[in-house]
């Protein structure tokens, strides 16, 4: 009888411990991950205006991937390109913009959807980021608070690396410029995080 009992206890043993090895992982809604997301302090939050035609005030379908991008004017600041962002006449937005400085800015909020990256605007986070020149090489500021951001995000959504990916991903347009024209940079950018 005893001997019953020890194999029982040692069989109900096995089965808690192999429940909590091979439990399913738990679903994650990340639209209201996006919905109550607590912006960290080092995040400068100044949401461009709902009604240009830049931010539609749509909301997300989900968040599958976070989209990495370069601004197209080299030596602009994220200010200055926040406030482009603004204007009646531009049509594009990012969630966030990272400055040549490593200040960031956010434009969007995370439940909206931005005008960055095309036909992945209903699901993605965009990240557009300034540099000096016109080879987009981003500067080591930049580089840090764009890894700072980017893990983050991972962090909150429950992503992973290689939910990362570049505009040229999705449309095969060279942007970000520098991480297009040198694949060793972005593989190392992916191993940085």
């Amino acid at each position: 009888m005893i001997l019953l009992v020890i194999e029982f206890l040692i069989l109900v043993g096995f089965g808690y411990l192999g429940l909590q090895f091979f439990k399913p992982e738990e679903k994650i809604d990340r639209l209201e991950v996006a919905k109550e997301s607590e912006i960290p302090d080092w995040i400068t939050v100044d949401i461009i205006d709902e009604g240009n035609p830049s931010r539609t005030g749509l909301p997300l379908d989900g968040v599958n991937n976070i989209v990495v991008h370069y601004v197209g004017n080299p030596g602009t600041t994220a200010e200055q390109n926040r406030n482009f962002y603004n204007q009646d006449d531009s049509d594009v937005c990012s969630h966030f913009v990272v400055g040549m400085d490593g200040t960031i800015i956010m434009c969007v909020p995370l439940d909206e959807r931005s005008s960055a990256s095309n036909d992945r605007n209903h699901d993605t986070i965009s990240i557009e980021v300034c540099h000096p020149r016109v080879d987009g090489e981003f500067t080591d500021e930049s580089y840090d608070a764009l890894i700072k951001l980017v893990d983050w995000l991972l962090d909150e959504f429950h992503m992973t690396p290689d939910d990362v990916i570049r505009h040229y991903d999705v449309t095969g347009k060279e942007c970000p410029l520098y991480f297009v024209q040198h694949p060793d940079a972005w593989e190392k950018f992916k191993e940085d995080l």
